[in-house]
């Protein structure tokens, strides 16, 4: 005899490693005697009572897939409380005894209006950026992070056969992560975040000049999307130094392609750990990661928690990327 109903949804922007975690909801769902629901284009499949039963077999192959097989799209009907109400209308004549979210800091606030009205819910951070403040890694950050590297060492051949400097920008609105950990393992010459101030004469003109004056010829400059201003910067560093600069804007390339192996395990671990808290009777969590560990979080808690920008990582690059 079937326990209930679990849903899940993807929200807000897509990360690689979601249809990962999908496969993993469905899959322990059903093995601890739940019917499973996937909702499509997230709170609007909601509120548009878009539903479709999910098994064993509609989840086979997907962990390999980029993007959201659910789909994904922002709501302005479901922020308002009559929006809410009409959510978790649709969700109990469903028969939904429990909603996994898997998205960024909107999708949670999400998940803690749609528990307020007698619907649990339990969030998992998916989103390429690692910008959640309870988690020190999300689905879909590895995977990122890969796909800049591969584009920035293409970058780096023009690069270098031209002895230009090319100011490449990465993803990453408030966090600097994929910019710091790209711009690390591509050997940039300078890495702007927007958590740590910088000055443009000090941190990139003066270490692109001294790297020069030891016989370097070509130079790499990692820009996050938070700091912005590359075209304008590639044109500043060729008039203060002569060397012809180039800006590339990675842009959405960064959120597609299949999920590395740390992505499909995370997300696994992840999606299991989800189901387990709505089979325990638990409602409002948010499932992240700690120490290498899974654990889970009050949502609120979960959302006023400050992110810390890890400071040492980036005066390791300073350091060594001469």
């Amino acid at each position: 005899m079937s326990k209930g109903a679990i849903a899940v949804l993807t929200s807000g922007g897509d990360a690689p490693g979601m249809n990962a975690v999908v496969r993993a909801v469905v899959r322990t769902g059903i093995n601890k005697g739940f019917d499973m629901l996937g909702v499509k284009r997230g709170y609007k499949g909601l509120l548009n009572k878009d539903f479709v039963e999910m098994d064993l077999r509609s989840v086979t192959n997907i962990i390999s897939l980029g993007g959201t097989v659910l789909y994904t799209a922002r709501s302005k009907e479901f922020m308002t409380l009559e929006g809410q109400q009409k959510a978790a209308k649709h969700c109990k004549e469903m028969g939904v005894m429990g909603v996994v979210v898997i998205g960024g800091d909107g999708s949670f606030m999400g998940a803690r209006a749609l528990s307020d009205q007698g619907v649990p819910c339990i969030g998992i951070p998916g989103t390429i950026d690692n910008d959640i403040a309870c988690s020190e890694y999300t689905v879909g950050f590895d995977t990122a992070m890969n796909t800049a590297m591969e584009m920035v060492d293409k970058i780096r051949d023009t690069s270098q056969s031209h002895d230009r400097c090319s100011v490449v920008e990465v993803m990453g609105r408030r966090c600097g992560d994929i910019a710091l950990q790209t711009g690390i393992s591509c050997g940039a010459t300078a890495i702007l975040v927007p958590e740590v101030d910088f000055n443009i004469e000090d941190d990139v003109i003066s270490r692109i000049v001294e790297t020069k004056k030891l016989g370097k010829q070509h130079f790499i400059v990692v820009v996050a999307e938070g700091v912005g201003g590359s075209v304008d910067l590639a044109k500043y560093i060729e008039k203060r130094t002569g060397i012809e600069s180039r800006a590339t804007i990675l842009g959405h390339v960064q959120r597609g392609g299949s999920p590395t192996v740390r992505d499909r395990v995370v997300a696994s671990q992840m999606g299991y750990a989800a189901v387990q808290l709505l089979d325990e009777g638990k409602s409002k969590r948010v499932v992240a990661m700690k120490d290498g560990k899974i654990v889970d979080y009050d949502i609120t808690e979960a959302l006023n928690m400050k992110r810390v920008f890890d400071i040492d990582l980036y005066n390791v690059a300073k350091t060594i990327s001469m």
